[in-house]
């Protein structure tokens, strides 16, 4: 197998996850929605045929939600998300992989067909992006290794997409269907599954 999917996950423990989404829904509420949206991530990237790796924040869970028998484990790498990303994706290059794409774990739109889509997308192209509606992006997939996706980026802001295209220049890139991430309860509001976190004040 030449292609690779690596997710990013934090350890799912209380307070240490999802902290703009806890302000407003509170830690335990945050937990809970988190755990489901791991539950959900793994539960589509076990149908892919593609090898599969989670790099989890913290430390290295077994028998948890991230099955053995379907996910490689690493934790990430020291510093910003930048350099933890790149560290992931020198690692799936090192290790022989050709084709490489990296996911979060807080998306409940992700769809198996965005994989599939991504990686056909990467036989004609340099990179892949799936744009997030809040300007950054929930996927990214490589053909090659380039270190200017990661180097002196505004992450976590609306402008991580914009720079990260514009510090690509001359090179080929596909862009998939934008999607939501959730990082705020605005970003939870869109989905009723998740409605009973969800103090009324924010509903109203």
């Amino acid at each position: 197998m030449d292609k690779l999917v690596i997710v990013f996950a934090k350890n799912p423990e209380l307070g240490k996850c999802k902290t703009r989404l806890a302000v407003s829904i509170g830690d335990k509420n945050t937990l809970a929605v988190y755990k489901a949206l791991i539950q959900y991530t793994a539960k589509i990237l076990s149908k892919l045929k593609e090898d599969c790796v989670v790099f989890y924040s913290e430390d290295i869970q077994t028998d948890d939600l991230w099955d053995d028998a379907n996910f490689q484990k690493q934790v990430q790498s020291q510093g910003h998300l930048g350099k933890k990303m790149q560290a992931a994706f020198e690692w799936g290059f090192h290790k022989g992989y050709k084709q490489v794409c990296i996911v979060g774990s807080d998306l409940f739109e992700l769809e198996v067909s965005d994989i599939h889509d991504a990686f056909q997308a990467l036989e004609t192209h340099d990179l892949v992006f799936g744009p997030a509606e809040d300007g950054g992006y929930y996927l990214m997939g490589m053909s090659a290794f380039h270190p200017d996706a990661f180097k002196d980026k505004a992450w976590s802001t609306e402008l991580v997409l914009k720079e990260t295209l514009q510090d690509l220049k001359g090179k080929s890139f596909h862009l998939l269907k934008e999607k939501n991430d959730i990082d705020t309860v605005d970003d939870l509001k869109k989905y009723k599954k998740f409605h009973h976190f969800i103090p009324n004040k924010f509903l109203n």
